[in-house]
């Protein structure tokens, strides 16, 4: 049985709905397909979302290979940054790309949500089987490299240069460990946002201000870890009011230019850096702890792919760049997960195979290297991702209705233990097992409770690493 969702935001147009079988794709947000013109992209599925997780991605991994400086010292592996050199934080303007992906992963929550509760899916329900999907593919993952870094201990191998790598690894779960906040949030985020549209992202660029306000006055940087929520919380909302039709390119014109003006007016305060990334950065930088400029640049990059995204659109919807968009974007979760293991493997076999350090960075030197390093680290991945795809979706006893408080605990536990990786790493030692205790634990209460049957919402698609729509 085939069903047609038409869930309104006020004011907004039907979000990304599923038409009935054999009827051509309904419209989505902003975008009007003349009379009898049916929409190229398949049904529910946004192509302008997918190439934004794409592009997201890509400059995540290149910028984990092109970023660090890297050489064998007389006490191991030296570790440096390109950031380090002058003038060199401008290109983290560019690869800071980190808000485009919480703005996608609130359209993708708000489709899911709003299916669910179609179904007559309890926000809780709906909130375990997103942490099942965030937290399941962590486990694998860090198995393979506790066992891997042990395992090269005990055979001998320095361990310095393997904490380095093993400690890049566990970093990249911070985006989980936050996810799970915007996971538990979004049930009430949506209801606030029907209410109150605008002002929902508003109140909460204004709370980041006034984190930035209170940490500049006191002198204590500690303060500003209040905005991984009201930074990231805020750009997501946006997420949200696109994908009910209340980002309009008339909008997200005035988006863009307030934030691009915001950006200017913060930096000549001279409270900020000039880095907007925390990757093997050297000194402080707008993403850690995150700060109202990282706020204001998602808004001129959510703004001004919005304003893209009918020429966005039209060439992801050519048949040769829409297979390619299929076949990758189920896979991108995969590659943001493990692709610091060909990182690593790639960066020990040149420095300690090779005996090549990373040449003098922004040189025509180190434009060569990176290259070469490239060429060879993009085939890994993509071999690795196909090899572990298997593991986003999580085993069959992990479903069920846990119901309100084994939901909160399963969050706070899965959160936890995802903090715990990212500043332990994914080495030796009992700290890091017992993060991943704390994620098998956390995935073992969004479980219903013991005794109560609780069956899955039977619904013909689900949606998997932020934006994407598969079915099943």
């Amino acid at each position: 049985m085939t069903t047609t969702l038409r869930p309104r935001a006020r004011g907004g147009t039907p979000v990304l709905p599923v038409p009935p079988s054999g009827s051509p794709a309904l419209p989505v947000p902003g975008r009007r397909p003349g009379p009898g013109h049916a929409s190229p992209s398949r049904p529910g599925r946004d192509r302008f979302l997918d190439v934004l997780r794409l592009l997201v991605m890509v400059l995540v991994v290149l910028q984990h290979w092109w970023f660090p400086v890297l050489g064998d010292g007389p006490r191991g592996l030296s570790t440096d940054s390109v950031l380090s050199v002058p003038g060199a934080s401008a290109m983290t303007w560019v690869s800071q790309v980190m808000p485009l992906i919480f703005f996608v992963g609130g359209a993708a929550n708000l489709i899911s949500r709003r299916s669910a509760s179609s179904g007559g899916v309890a926000p809780t329900t709906w909130v375990a089987r997103r942490l099942r999907r965030l937290a399941w593919p962590v486990v694998p993952l860090a198995a393979v490299w506790l066992a891997a870094t042990h395992l090269l201990a005990l055979g001998g191998v320095p361990e310095q240069p393997v904490a380095v790598a093993a400690g890049a690894a566990g970093i990249v779960l911070w985006f989980l460990a936050v996810y799970v906040l915007v996971v538990v949030a979004t049930p009430v985020l949506l209801p606030l946002q029907d209410r109150f549209g605008w002002r929902v992202a508003a109140g909460l660029f204004a709370g980041a201000a006034a984190v930035d306000l209170t940490r500049f006055a006191t002198g204590v940087d500690g303060f500003g870890y209040a905005n991984v929520v009201f930074v990231w919380l805020g750009v997501h909302q946006l997420g949200l009011l696109y994908g009910a039709g209340a980002l309009r390119p008339r909008r997200a014109g005035a988006l863009a230019a307030g934030g691009a003006v915001a950006v200017t007016a913060l930096m000549l305060t001279g409270q900020y850096s000039p880095n907007m990334t925390g990757v093997f950065a050297m000194e402080a930088s707008n993403a850690g702890p995150p700060t109202l400029v990282l706020a204001a640049l998602g808004a001129v990059q959510v703004g001004a792919a919005v304003l893209l995204r009918r020429w966005i659109t039209a060439w992801a919807d050519r048949p040769g760049p829409a297979r390619v968009l299929d076949g990758v974007c189920p896979k991108l979760m995969t590659v943001y997960l493990w692709h610091m293991l060909p990182v690593s493997l790639v960066a020990g076999v040149q420095v300690y195979v090779f005996g090549v350090d990373t040449p003098e960075p922004l040189t025509a030197a180190w434009l060569g290297w990176g290259l070469a390093g490239t060429a060879a680290l993009l085939p890994l991945t993509a071999a690795l991702a196909c090899l572990t795809a298997r593991f986003e979706t999580p085993p069959a006893p992990l479903r069920g209705a846990p119901g309100t408080l084994r939901a909160l605990a399963a969050a706070a536990l899965v959160g936890g233990g995802l903090g715990v990786l990212v500043a332990a790493g994914l080495g030796t030692g009992w700290t890091p097992v017992l993060g991943l205790g704390a994620v098998v634990a956390g995935l073992l209460f969004t479980r219903g409770a013991h005794g109560v049957r609780a069956v899955d919402f039977p619904r013909p698609w689900h949606v998997v690493w932020p934006g994407t729509v598969r079915a099943r």
